[in-house]
């Protein structure tokens, strides 16, 4: 007897995520919006949509990261460039299947360069890293995200290993982490959250303890890894 052949697989339905993505860049072209034209406000532009303010929100940051709108505080989304729903998708898809790749680069080397920091900083560096938590304090406490801070932060840990191969292996994938890290300061309640997160990671550099330092920057990857993902 022949085998039954298989049962034909029912298409996949494209993700709320991906749905979301490129109505806004329809949007943007049926608008006409160039550069420096505003989007419409948050509040309004999920309720015309139908979705939540929180996938809108997560949907912004998609095109804020491939640089095609600026969200500024207190002025909203901006334009940059109109966008080609093709490119856009296609980025898009290839950042979602890497991002486990890139937690698992950034593991490999900042938990080594935490420990390493907490060995080899100088009073200078404990400077620098106590100036990147009192920035990212203030982007919180106005209403920001805290990427900057946040950036800065891993710098001055980085700067206070003193390896200089470890350093130029994150050098390669920063625009990478970048992308991840504005995904990640998106999620509610997450800039507080990181930012705990560095005190902890900074308290057991300032300390020398190593074995601390690399438990608390693992700890912290961990959790910044989480972005909810756009499918509900």
């Amino acid at each position: 007897m022949r085998p039954k052949p298989p049962r034909p697989r029912p298409l996949a339905r494209p993700r709320l995520y991906e749905q979301l993505v490129e109505r806004l860049c329809e949007y943007i072209r049926e608008a006409e919006l160039g550069p420096g034209d505003k989007l419409p406000p948050e509040r309004e532009f999920a309720a015309a949509l139908g979705v939540s303010r929180v996938s809108l929100g997560q949907a912004l940051v998609a095109l804020e990261v491939q640089g095609i709108i600026d969200v500024r505080h207190g002025d909203g989304a901006v334009v940059r460039y109109s966008p080609s729903d093709e490119e856009v998708l296609r980025v898009l898809r290839d950042r979602d299947n890497r991002r486990a790749e890139i937690i698992e680069a950034r593991q490999a080397l900042e938990v080594k360069l935490a420990e390493l920091a907490a060995r080899r900083r100088s009073r200078a560096d404990i400077a620098e890293i106590d100036a990147a938590l009192d920035l990212m304090r203030r982007e919180i406490a106005s209403g920001e995200r805290g990427t900057t801070g946040d950036e800065r932060f891993h710098s001055a840990v980085i700067h206070a290993a003193r390896s200089g191969l470890l350093a130029r292996m994150m050098d390669e994938i920063a625009p990478m982490i970048l992308q991840t890290r504005m995904e990640s300061l998106s999620q509610p309640g997450r800039p507080p959250a990181s930012l705990a997160g560095h005190e902890r990671i900074a308290d057991a550099i300032r300390a020398g303890d190593a074995k601390a330092a690399g438990e608390a920057m693992r700890d912290h990857l961990e959790m910044v890894s989480d972005v909810a993902p756009l499918d509900d």
